[in-house]
C-alpha cells in the first residue's frame, strides 16, 4: 500500500508522524509520501514538500502564497494520476485540503480526514464538501461523530491524537526541579506556535504579567517559545513594552511541557495547547488577540460561544449554541468554563491578570480548578487515538472486520 498524506500545521505534523508509526507497526511494507513536516519525515514519510512552512492564517496571507498552493495542488494531482496511491489521508488545514480531497476523489482514490476541521464552529455549510469528497471522517472530539453523521458523513470518533503525544512525552524532571527550587510562584506564558500568534499576543501577556507582579510578591514568569525565531520576537516585544524589561522573566525554547508542569498557573494563546493544559490540570487563562477587522469577520461566522477546546467539551451542546457574546465570567452560562478565554481586539490584560492573581493568592481556588481539570482529563485523555485511527484505516483498505468506535468515558 502507498498512502499519500497532506498535512499543513505543526500540530498536524505531530499527529501525522504518530499515525504513520502506528500504521508501520501493522504494515511494515506500506509506504508513505506527500505533504507534511519534519516530524513526519523522521517517521518515514517521503516528503514532496514541507507544507508546515505555509501554515498561514487569514485570507490576505493566503493570497500572497496562492501561487505556491496552486503549484502544490497540481503536483499532487499529477501524482494521483501517475502513481495512483491507495489512499489519501488529510489532517486539519481545510483551505488547501479541500482541494486535495477533491482531486483525489476525482481520481477514484479513497480519502480519510483524520482530525476533521471544526465545521460545527465556523463553517457548517462546508459539510457538503466533506460529504462529497471525503469517504471517512475520523473525529477527535466526542460530539463530532454525531454532528457529522446527522449531516450524511461517514464519521467515527477515535479520540484526540494530542493525548497520545502527551502520554508518551518524557519530562525533564531535573529542569522542572530547577524551576521549582527558586523562591516565588511561577506563571508560564504560552504565546502560540505560529509566528503571527506570537506577534499578536505577547504584548498583552507582558502587560498582564506587569499587573500580576504588582500584586503578587516574588512572582516569576517563563515564556515557552515554540522555536528560536519566536523567542527572538518575544525578546523584541519585551524591549518595546514599558515595564516588561524589569520583570523577572525567562524565555525558553522547546520546553513547553516542562514549563506547564512546573507552573502554578498559565496564560496561553488559544489552540491545541489547551489540551496540554488540561492534561497537566493547570489553571490557565486563554487569550486570542486579533485585529478589529478579524474580530468582526469571525463574529459573523462563529457558531459556538467558545474558542477553547476544553470549554467546548464542558458545554451542554457546543455544536448548536449560537453565541450572543463571547465568554463573560459574570454570565451564568459560563459557570462551567474551566479555562477563562478572551477572543478580543481590545486590551484584556487586566482580566488575564485578575484570574492569575486569584489562583496565585487563593490556594483553595487554585486547588478547586485543578481538581475540575483533572476530572475532565480522566474522562477524555484516554490516549490511543493513533492506534484506533491506524486500525480503522488498515481495516478499510485491507477489507478486515469493522472497527468499533470509541465511546466517551462516563
Amino acid at each position: 500500500m502507498n498512502i499519500f498524506f497532506s498535512v499543513g500545521e505543526p500540530s498536524g505534523d505531530l499527529h501525522g508522524a504518530n499515525l504513520i508509526r502506528a500504521l508501520q507497526r501493522r504494515h511494515p511494507d506500506w509506504t508513505f509520501v506527500g505533504y507534511g513536516g519534519p516530524r513526519m519525515a523522521d517517521a518515514g514519510c517521503q516528503l514532496h514538500a514541507d507544507l508546515t512552512q505555509l501554515a498561514v492564517m487569514w485570507i490576505a496571507r493566503v493570497l500572497v502564497n496562492l501561487h505556491k498552493f496552486l503549484g502544490l495542488l497540481l503536483q499532487a494531482d499529477r501524482y494521483f494520476r501517475d502513481e495512483r496511491p491507495d489512499a489519501v489521508i488529510l489532517i486539519d488545514y481545510p483551505g488547501f485540503n479541500w482541494w486535495i480531497a477533491r482531486r483525489a476523489k476525482a481520481r477514484g482514490i479513497p480519502v480519510f480526514y483524520y482530525g476533521a476541521p471544526q465545521l460545527w464552529a465556523w463553517a457548517s455549510h462546508r459539510v457538503r464538501k466533506m460529504r462529497r469528497n471525503v469517504d471517512h471522517v475520523l473525529c477527535k472530539l466526542p460530539f463530532e461523530e454525531r454532528w457529522f453523521r446527522q449531516r450524511g458523513c461517514n464519521a467515527t470518533y477515535v479520540g484526540h491524537p494530542y493525548f497520545d503525544e502527551l502520554r508518551s512525552h518524557r519530562l525533564d524532571h531535573a529542569f522542572i526541579e530547577g524551576l521549582r527550587s527558586r523562591s516565588g510562584k511561577l506563571v508560564t506564558i504560552l504565546p502560540g506556535s505560529r509566528t503571527q500568534e506570537v506577534q499578536a499576543n505577547t504584548k498583552s501577556f507582558l502587560k498582564a504579567a506587569a499587573l500580576i507582579a504588582d500584586r503578587v510578591p516574588d512572582v516569576r514568569f517563563a515564556v515557552a517559545a515554540f522555536k528560536s525565531p519566536q523567542a527572538e520576537i518575544v525578546q523584541c516585544v519585551v524591549a518595546q513594552t514599558p515595564d516588561a524589561s524589569a520583570l523577572p522573566l525567562e524565555i525558553h525554547v522547546a520546553r513547553t511541557p516542562e514549563l506547564i508542569h512546573a507552573a502554578d498557573c498559565c496564560m496561553a494563546c488559544s489552540g491545541s495547547v489547551s489540551l496540554e493544559l488540561l492534561y497537566h490540570a493547570k489553571p490557565s487563562v486563554i487569550l486570542y488577540q486579533v485585529s478589529r477587522v478579524a474580530y468582526f469577520i469571525q463574529s459573523q461566522f462563529r457558531k459556538v460561544r467558545y474558542i477553547t477546546l476544553v470549554n467546548l467539551l464542558t458545554a451542554a451542546d457546543p455544536s448548536t449554541t449560537r453565541p450572543a457574546a463571547v465568554y463573560d465570567r459574570r454570565d451564568p452560562r459560563d459557570a462551567h468554563v474551566l479555562l477563562p478565554e478572551y477572543l478580543t481586539c481590545e486590551d484584556r490584560s487586566p482580566e488575564l491578570a485578575q484570574h492569575c492573581i486569584e489562583w496565585l493568592t487563593d490556594d483553595q481556588a487554585r486547588r478547586s480548578r485543578e481538581a475540575a481539570l483533572a476530572k475532565l482529563r480522566d474522562q477524555l485523555g484516554q490516549g490511543g487515538a493513533s492506534a484506533r485511527a491506524a486500525e480503522y484505516i488498515s481495516t478499510k483498505l485491507t477489507g478486515g472486520e469493522n472497527v468499533q468506535p470509541l465511546r466517551r468515558a462516563s
